[in-house]
């Protein structure tokens, strides 16, 4: 007898936010430093319109994997915004951390 995928599935990003919400419990997510950024030199473009994107971020150094809206970016880095359970996170992370959910093209 098979198994059913799609429960699968729905069990799998179960699994996933459980852990990611434990993995960031009690930690901020790291974020890239105003020099890193350089916005004095570097352009930063702003969306009216979230984009849905999945990207790698780090909690005490713990690297996670989530699904995000990219609000902002310049040509090196990406700002996102994602939730963990209640919570809202976001980030600054280097722009090649993010692809697009859609078409996995990048930013």
């Amino acid at each position: 007898m098979g198994s059913n995928r799609r429960y699968a599935d729905h069990y799998d990003r179960l699994m996933d936010a459980r852990v990611a919400e434990v993995v960031a419990r009690g930690h901020e997510p790291d974020t890239l430093t105003a020099e890193e950024l350089d916005l004095t030199h570097e352009p930063l473009t702003r969306t009216p319109i979230p984009r849905p994107v999945r990207a790698w971020v780090r909690y005490g150094g713990v690297p996670l994997r989530v699904d995000a809206e990219l609000v902002a970016w310049t040509r090196a880095a990406a700002a996102i915004r994602w939730r963990l359970g209640d919570i809202q996170h976001r980030a600054w992370v280097w722009g090649p951390a993010v692809e697009d959910r859609n078409d996995t093209g990048g930013r």
